[in-house]
């Protein structure tokens, strides 16, 4: 039996996690419903990242330890290249908030060399740009909800993403996909790890073309 076949998808109670009232209430969920679907997810996905970028890939799952009072919106597992943590450097993310879950190639703001990163992009706009599809999304902010779907921004736009990445230090870059909740799709597991799988596939370029930056200084 492979990892893909004991994953069964997501359901509305994985969803509804987040409409839970309390941050131990809450958490308690989230360790309960999400985080063990996490593992077998995560599990897989080191493996396949691995085989991609190789190099070794780490699986980390949010554990939302700073918190003490309000609970988190939603919650994620993490895929990159340090055993220790993800946040200083690119990885991958797997998420959910309480409308759509998310699978990111994620830049976040902890980033060491952001700026080196995003110049990397705007010296190789045509090649970045030709590597995301349209129909993938953009978000400058883990924290938010709203993405910006990609092929509705112009160059422009896009150029003012990556300027903004690079020289606001709360900034961001995170690029792939959102998947309603209600899509069918994320009840169905073998579906689903395929999906994810395509969207590493499809971003492991830019994932290199990140590391590329850095090692080329």
């Amino acid at each position: 039996m492979t990892l893909t076949a004991t994953f069964t998808g997501f359901n509305t109670s994985d969803f509804d996690t987040f409409r839970i009232e309390g941050l131990e209430a809450r958490m308690e969920a989230i360790r309960d419903r999400i985080q063990p679907k996490f593992r077998i997810i995560g599990e897989h996905l080191t493996g396949e990242a691995a085989l991609l970028a190789g190099q070794e890939m780490y699986l980390h799952i949010a554990k939302h330890a700073r918190r003490t009072v309000n609970p988190p919106k939603d919650t994620w597992l993490a895929v990159g290249p340090n055993k220790r943590g993800y946040k200083s450097l690119p990885h991958f993310q797997v998420g959910l908030f309480d409308d759509h879950l998310f699978i990111w190639l994620a830049f976040i703001y902890e980033a060491t060399n952001k700026a080196q990163i995003a110049q990397s992009f705007l010296h190789q706009l045509d090649y970045v740009k030709k590597l995301v599809p349209d129909h993938y999304v953009l978000s400058m902010d883990h924290m938010n909800k709203q993405a910006n779907r990609v092929g509705d921004l112009s160059e422009e736009e896009f150029i003012q993403s990556l300027n903004r990445f690079r020289d606001v230090k709360s900034a961001e870059w995170l690029i792939g996909r959102h998947i309603e909740a209600s899509d069918p799709i994320l009840a169905d597991g073998q579906a689903f790890m395929q999906l994810v799988n395509e969207t590493v596939r499809t971003l492991m370029p830019l994932y290199k073309l990140a590391g590329e930056s850095v090692t080329a200084r």
